[in-house]
């Protein structure tokens, strides 16, 4: 699967949207090292929330050229905008809507579900000023853009944890998701938490990095 070029995103575009990191290629690995399933899979629709710059859901819109519709959502504006600019650039063919989570997406309707969410820990009370401060600043749009991009809240998982409650009504019945988390997001307690939503959730790949230790948690629906 190739890295789609992301050139023609300048600075100025990364001031209002996430620019692609070692949690975004380790995104596309997962991927890439998963091709034999998801081919098999056949998605009929592959969605990626929060698309920011969209070199994930282009990457799959290459690859499932043919046999997919790839959808990416994502609350900020400009992150659509530079999601469609991405595709166009790598010749890709995909739509991007602007949406909280998969709110305008049909009811189990996503056999393929990319999720790199807000992850960072925060206190609820820190992500609520934040928010705050970045609505009163003169460019408001842009730092509370960045903000809903990587504050999480308590343990970083205030996004996490209201798309979990929704996977029910998101996914095919046999659709997947790759969910990227942070070590600190508590991925084992996701994990059996998944488990009672009747989910079954394993770590499918890892990597230390910088000052972080990340993990993909692949989920399905649990067979029994």
């Amino acid at each position: 699967m190739e890295t789609p070029h992301t050139e023609h995103l300048s600075s100025v575009d990364y001031e209002h949207v996430y620019e692609p990191a070692e949690d975004s290629f380790l995104l596309l690995d997962a991927l890439e090292s998963d091709l034999k399933f998801l081919d098999k899979l056949q998605p009929r629709l592959c969605v990626e929330i929060g698309s920011g710059s969209g070199i994930i859901i282009t990457a799959l819109a290459k690859h499932f050229a043919h046999t997919s519709i790839c959808l990416a959502t994502d609350i900020n504006p400009r992150a659509c905008n530079a999601t469609k600019r991405t595709a166009s650039r790598n010749g890709a063919r995909l739509d991007s809507v602007r949406c909280n989570l998969a709110a305008a997406l049909r009811r189990r309707s996503v056999d393929l579900l990319l999720f790199n969410p807000p992850y960072v820990v925060t206190s609820d009370e820190e992500l609520h000023c934040q928010t705050l401060m970045s609505d009163q600043a003169a460019n408001s749009a842009t730092q509370r853009n960045l903000v809903y991009s990587w504050a999480g809240g308590r343990d970083g998982r205030r996004v996490i944890d209201i798309l979990l409650e929704q996977l029910e009504d998101i996914l095919s019945p046999s659709g997947v998701l790759y969910l990227l988390l942070l070590r600190e997001n508590k991925p084992d307690e996701i994990i059996k938490q998944l488990a009672n939503l009747k989910f079954k959730a394993v770590k499918y790949m890892e990597r230390r990095i910088p000052g972080e230790y990340l993990y993909i948690l692949k989920v399905t629906r649990d067979p029994d």
